[in-house]
């Protein structure tokens, strides 16, 4: 690590802990559009100076099979984090076998042609060393991550290259897998959150991928040990793939570690997928998912949001940072602190290859679902309406900059975000540049964010809950209250509609 770049981590860290004192709460108010009104008083400014900063690079070389090899040197402590990252993930699963992506990845883990399972979770626990394999739902990688002291640096890769090289996918162990995923499967869709985040992404993706949120019991049971090896030879490959180490490595001496483990790694290259292609912005429209008994309603709403690569991303970012971005912004201020609705209120963003869904979310009391639904309004029209004032908007920026200089510190966000560059194809100084951007965002630019991305005319909703019990102070069912604010469709618990 070089001087230059301690001291700029260093005015940033500062920065963090100087806004983190100087930033007050809200105070509470009685109607939400008094929050605009809030002073913020005693800011700490965001000089330039303090803005510019230049992150380590990170060495990157090519095997000569295709695998990139990406090394970032840091020598604070005697520890390395080591990522192999597919470009492939449950975004890619066949579409009678949702799931496989993850099935795959778990399964790794479950024997070799030269370990069983027993002897590789012997062999991780001796050295000290971690070792996960993960694919999610709605994400186009998947991960294979492990950490442990720097002198196990080789005995680490060796169980990487192992797992990834040598699965034997034990049929045995796979009639295990498959139970577990059968009663997890149950669990979850006991869960309101899973039923509204899987009738939401139903209702914005229609047949894109991203519609699928959840394996299926018939998915489960037709996982076979061919299917996974079919999968598995398909898209782990070294040309689809990044091996990242950050930690106390020598960079040559780590790419001839990869070398010698992953150098004879063959496979045919995979065709990069088209994820531009989205349905086109569907009506705005309310579902209702019928959870007899629900003391709540669990609240989902959202709709497109933007990728990573678009211009207008970092705008969008802050946006959501002012709506939704945590306990400082309106919608936290407005359902919590000023009405007492919930204990929280939220909106989200990602950042994937294709435009992952921007999505705004609450639990609240059965009895307030009408007021709630009011005041998410309320604040939606709101953002896009007004400019946001520029002591909230000097705020949303600070906390945004704060939340990036201390991530700085942590290893394994320092080398996430190299890999994205990597990924993404993104310029070398882009994570210098973001907390310039991210401070010179204008309240014009977030305004066209909002208007562009809470698009209300084509705004999915999706309310959990059960539609018998009184949703206002009226008494009114929670199915007539939810019928003020669009159309309503009610389905039940395992997505089938109901009339």
């Amino acid at each position: 690590m070089t001087a230059k770049y301690r001291a700029s981590i260093s005015f940033l860290v500062a920065l963090a802990a100087a806004m983190a004192v100087a930033m007050p709460a809200f105070p509470q108010e009685q109607h939400a559009a008094e929050l605009s009104k809030v002073a913020r008083l005693n800011r700490a400014p965001v000089s330039n100076e303090i803005l510019q900063v230049t992150l380590p690079r990170p060495v990157v070389t090519k095997l000569p099979n295709g695998l990139t090899v990406l090394v970032l040197e840091r020598h604070k402590l005697p520890t390395v984090n080591i990522v192999l990252q597919f470009g492939t993930g449950d975004m890619s699963d066949p579409k009678d076998l949702p799931g496989l992506a993850g099935f795959t990845m778990d399964m790794l883990r479950e024997g070799t042609t030269h370990r069983t399972s027993a002897q590789l979770a012997a062999d991780i626990d001796q050295i000290g060393a971690t070792l996960y394999c993960n694919a999610d739902f709605g994400s186009t990688v998947s991960t294979v991550d492990a950490s442990g002291l720097s002198p196990s640096t080789g005995q680490i890769l060796d169980l990487m290259g192992d797992i990834v090289l040598n699965p034997s996918f034990p049929s045995d162990e796979l009639e295990k897998y498959k139970a577990r995923q059968l009663s997890d499967l149950e669990q979850e869709r006991s869960q309101p959150f899973e039923l509204a985040n899987e009738r939401f992404h139903q209702a914005l993706y229609g047949d894109f991928p991203a519609a699928v949120t959840l394996p299926t019991p018939e998915s489960i049971k037709a996982t076979t040990v061919e299917r996974l090896k079919e999968f598995h030879d398909r898209y782990h490959v070294p040309s689809n793939a990044i091996l990242a180490v950050v930690g106390d490595v020598k960079a040559d001496e780590f790419i001839a570690l990869a070398r010698k483990t992953f150098g004879d790694w063959q496979g045919q290259p995979v065709p990069k997928p088209d994820w531009s292609r989205l349905p086109s912005p569907a009506p705005a429209r309310i579902y209702l998912v019928d959870r007899p008994d629900s003391v709540q309603t669990n609240i989902v709403a959202g709709d497109y949001g933007a990728r990573r690569t678009d211009p207008d991303y970092i705008a969008f970012y802050v946006m959501n940072r002012v709506l939704g971005g945590g306990p400082q912004a309106r919608l936290f201020l407005n359902l919590r602190e000023a009405h007492g609705y919930t204990y929280g209120a939220y909106s989200r963003t990602g950042d994937d290859k294709y435009r992952e869904a921007w999505v705004a979310n609450t639990e609240v009391r059965n009895a307030v679902t009408d007021g709630s639904m009011e005041q998410l309004m309320v604040e939606f029209k709101r953002i896009r309406d007004e400019k946001v004032p520029e002591p909230e908007l000097n705020e949303a920026r600070h906390s945004i900059v704060a939340s990036f200089a201390l991530s700085l510190e942590q290893s394994q966000q320092l080398l996430s975000r190299w890999i994205l560059v990597q990924d993404y194809g993104l310029p070398i100084d882009y994570w210098d540049k973001y907390p310039v951007q991210v401070a010179h965002t204008t309240a014009d630019a977030v305004q066209a964010a909002a208007r562009k991305y809470v698009d209300v005319d084509h705004l999915q909703i999706v309310c959990v809950g059960d539609p018998k019990q009184p949703g206002n102070d009226q008494k009114q069912p929670i199915r007539d209250v939810l019928k003020k604010y669009g159309t309503v469709e009610v389905y039940d618990t395992n997505g089938k509609k109901v009339d």
